[in-house]
């Protein structure tokens, strides 16, 4: 079995304002964003809100540095997925330092993913190989009639 060359990620990781919705869709609502991410990638919207109980959880166990679990996992499947460069402690990195850049980047790839190319096809043009015009010309000539000649013919008066 071949495996596909990796490929680079659409954007970089602190690309935001390459695609200007996106990031004030990050920045005044990232829970949001990531909602959507986890949507459009085909996991349960409300996957991202685990991160949001996670500190919670992990603070009472006294772990103050956790990965956030939706991120990271995420993540990790898009990269497999689309076969992405990057590595697992690449994505730890991402999703415990810059969550918000990592959710962006993560919409932005998915946004170029699902863009359907445009195909214009146009048909050529028809073209028809006439031959030239025929020019035919009327000239007045005399018109006469004659007379069979084996009839004979018999005038009276």
């Amino acid at each position: 079995m071949e495996e596909k060359p990796l490929t680079d990620w659409n954007s970089g990781l602190c690309d935001c304002f390459e695609d200007a919705s996106t990031c004030c869709y990050g920045f005044w609502c990232c829970p949001c964003l990531a909602c959507t991410v986890s949507g459009r990638f085909g996991e349960n919207n409300c996957l991202p809100l685990c991160d949001m109980c996670s500190p919670a959880v992990f603070s009472a166990c006294g772990v103050p540095l956790f990965a956030p679990p939706a991120a990271l996992s995420i993540r990790a499947a898009m990269r497999n997925r689309y076969g992405l460069k990057g590595s697992l402690p690449n994505d730890i990195a991402a999703s415990c330092f810059c969550m918000w850049c990592s959710w962006c980047q993560m919409h932005r790839e998915l946004k170029h993913r699902k863009k359907i190319p445009v195909v214009i096809n146009m048909p050529s043009p028809t073209v028809i190989n006439m031959p030239p015009p025929t020019v035919v010309s009327m000239q007045s000539a005399p018109v006469m009639m004659m007379m069979p000649a084996n009839s004979q013919t018999v005038f009276s008066n």
